[in-house]
């Protein structure tokens, strides 16, 4: 089976239509990496499909892609690097109080790749989106796309959830599901995988915030 690299056999729930004119929701954004989530959310807002708006990118690797590409939306980016700080705690109460400053109401986990601490949960209970690589509950932690290969399943996918003090675990918001082809490997699952998160992470966002007066005009 030869499919197109958006999958077109892959399923998202729940689908949502709601639409309402309120005031913008302001976005705190945390990437390690390359920062294509990141840069999804900012499209969804420069498109009008989001009423949002980003306050401020947090990245804790000093080469993290994701620095560039909120330079290059005029988003201010701040590095917080882990390596800095004695412990843990020390490290979230600082990206705590940076997220404070910029007036954040919504905290998005776009690829952040450190766990988190009661300091970060208490200060934004239920105010925190993570985007994970699996059908969760199945496959928790790092390399998930591995892990999924390795069991044998023959539906994978991802996952947008209110995160908690337990890794990968909390209320799923949304979920879409992607087939295992036969001779997937894990780049190649990886990258479907990937296309639904950029699909599903803005209506994440929305669902999420729905009481918060955010705009999704997504189609």
């Amino acid at each position: 089976m030869t499919l197109r690299p958006d999958s077109t056999l892959s399923l998202v729930s729940p689908s949502i239509s709601e639409r309402q004119q309120v005031a913008p929701l302001k976005l705190g954004i945390m990437a390690s990496g390359n920062g294509s989530n990141f840069d999804v959310v900012a499209q969804a807002i420069q498109d009008g499909q989001l009423n949002a708006q980003i306050q401020v990118l947090i990245y804790n690797n000093p080469s993290a892609k994701a620095a560039v590409k909120a330079a290059n939306r005029g988003v201010e980016a701040v590095l917080l690097n882990h390596r800095n700080y004695q412990s843990r705690e020390e490290f979230d109460e600082k990206i705590v109080q940076t997220l404070r400053h910029y007036d954040v109401d919504w905290v998005i986990l776009a690829g952040w790749m450190r766990l988190l601490t009661s300091v970060f949960i208490n200060a934004f209970p239920e105010r925190i989106i993570n985007i994970h690589p699996s059908l969760l509950p199945s496959f928790k932690g790092i390399h998930a796309v591995e892990q999924a290969l390795a069991s044998g399943v023959k539906i994978t996918g991802c996952t947008a959830h209110i995160a908690c003090l337990e890794m990968d675990s909390g209320p799923i918001l949304i979920q879409a599901a992607v087939p295992v082809l036969p001779d997937d490997t894990a780049e190649t699952l990886h990258a479907r995988i990937q296309i639904q998160e950029h699909r599903i992470l803005p209506l994440a966002i929305a669902l999420a915030a729905y009481s918060s007066k955010v705009t999704l005009s997504l189609t």
